[in-house]
């Protein structure tokens, strides 16, 4: 008798759901064809950080997302599985935790890992819905896209480039020249052309690239609402990803002076060198320092710049969700807004993401669906692996067997209840020689770094989020004796999620 392993079981549930998708006998058994079915807006924004006024948050200007969630229900506390990227919407568009489809980098394609998994949109697809990519969904480098989650092939588009003032683009000329020069190639003449990290031309909105994707994402609708059909159109923005480019009016509605910064300044007392980051992604940027902090005048125009980016990028979402109203088509769609992870602004004096820390993992979550309360907030823990299970539920679909999430319809029903008591996110180091594991509690967030051959424990991180403890994590308890109950608890807790 064969031993399978649990790709073996993935491979076989995603079959098992792709025959039930294909049975309209079945389907019609189940109440899944009959009646209109819902749309899906489904819009994604890299990097975005709940820096939102509907987190309570004053310091950036976003009334869309604000409206958007006055409207339906905001997740105070969501998660993404992994603070980078293509490990993070692989995740979430399969169904699939990071060990379970094998991707924990930029370059792992999880089709030569889990090959036969449904993704989320694929699942809509073998539905009868017509599905359609713009800008950033998948992300994998270099390719960039899943050929069997779309009706048509996706389009992603730069708009007129990144850098559009006249003194950005002499710099990237300059950069490209000497890189022809040296004879650089792939990731090496990528990273040695890269300009500098902010751009602010007085330009229209749609000179960059997240403009043309609202414009296109309009388009679409426009003609979708003519043909009747259901849709799940996927709407990836890239800002407030770097560069921080925007056309300069949204960098004029912040000032430089008013912009304040992290007050933690180091990394937590007695954190282990391995739940670091060296921020190398914002290194590569022309101007930035290859090694050391940054100087209080460039962390003000990173924070400026990321500010107007996100403000940017709240008003392509304004203009999607504002002709979803004019077509009429607003009662018939769940929208859906979540973003990819978090991002450091100068917090322990660092930068981007890749870590396991609150500032990373905790990302912005909101569903606007039809028949649901407006203005709903709720504080249970969820993952980003539970959206999968959720817009399947909200469009009567069965959930297949192969998510490993759960539906957060409950929490649309009644916010105050509760699907999970913890979220668990994770990030590779070493190579993939170490895993960091991380839960985060209503009063904790605990690690265990994890060395993957032996299984020891190399390191624990214990950081306190009681009610009245410092928003960024400060000082790791995990080595003193007054909290070695709790480590005890969150320990096993922890290792009943991962195991």
């Amino acid at each position: 008798m064969k031993n399978y392993t649990r790709r073996d079981f993935i491979n076989i549930a995603t079959k098992s759901a792709a025959t039930l998708m294909l049975s309209p006998l079945l389907a019609h058994a189940m109440g899944v064809l009959p009646g209109k079915k819902k749309n899906v807006l489904f819009i994604a924004v890299d990097d975005l950080r709940p820096q939102l006024g509907c987190y309570g948050q004053k310091q950036i200007i976003s009334p869309n997302i604000d409206k958007l969630a006055a409207n339906g229900t905001l997740f105070e506390n969501a998660y993404c599985q992994q603070a980078v990227c293509s490990p993070s919407r692989t995740s979430l568009l399969t169904g699939l935790r990071p060990d379970s489809c094998k991707v924990w980098d930029l370059h792992t394609f999880f089709r030569d890992t889990v090959p036969n998994v449904i993704t989320l949109p694929q699942y809509f697809k073998q539905n009868g819905y017509f599905t359609k990519s713009l800008g950033k969904i998948f992300h994998r480098q270099p390719m960039q896209d899943d050929k069997y989650s779309w009706s048509v092939p996706s389009e992603r588009f730069w708009g007129d480039g990144y850098w559009q003032t006249k003194e950005n683009i002499k710099i990237v000329e300059k950069l490209k020249k000497e890189a022809k020069e040296k004879g650089l190639k792939g990731s090496e003449r990528y990273y040695s052309t890269l300009g500098p990290p902010t751009d602010d031309a007085d330009v229209p909105d749609n000179a960059y690239g997240d403009g043309v994707t609202a414009d296109k994402a309009v388009e679409s609708l426009k003609k979708l609402a003519k043909t009747g059909e259901p849709f799940f159109l996927a709407t990836g923005f890239v800002k407030p990803h770097l560069p921080f480019s925007a056309p300069k009016k949204y960098w004029d509605m912040y000032k430089p002076e008013d912009i304040k910064l992290s007050p933690q300044k180091s990394w937590p007392k007695n954190s282990p060198k391995v739940a670091k980051s060296f921020w190398g992604e914002l290194r590569h940027y022309y101007g930035m320092p290859e090694k050391g902090p940054l100087s209080q005048k460039q962390t003000r125009k990173l924070i400026h710049g990321y500010y107007a980016s996100v403000t940017y990028t709240d008003a392509q979402i304004g203009k999607v969700v504002d002709q979803l109203d004019k077509l009429g088509l607003r009662d018939d769609t769940i929208i859906i807004l979540w973003g990819d992870h978090g991002w450091k602004l100068g917090d322990y004096n660092a930068w981007c993401k890749h870590t396991n820390f609150e500032v990373d993992t905790h990302a912005p979550l909101i569903i606007d669906a039809p028949g649901f309360k407006k203005g709903q907030r709720t504080k249970s823990f969820v993952e980003f692996v539970d959206i999968y299970p959720t817009l399947a539920q909200l469009c009567d679909l069965p959930i297949p067997n192969h998510c490993e999430g759960k539906s957060m319809v409950p929490l649309l029903k009644n916010p105050n209840a509760k699907i999970r008591d913890a979220a668990l996110s994770q990030w590779p180091k070493n190579g993939g020689k170490i895993m960091g594991y991380t839960i985060r509690t209503k009063n904790w967030r605990y690690t265990e770094w994890i060395n993957k051959k032996d299984k020891k424990i190399i390191a624990r991180e214990l950081y306190d989020h009681r009610p009245g403890a410092p928003a960024l994590e400060a000082v790791n308890l995990a080595e003193e004796k007054q909290y070695a109950e709790t480590v005890k608890k969150l320990s096993k807790k922890l290792n009943s999620l991962i195991k």
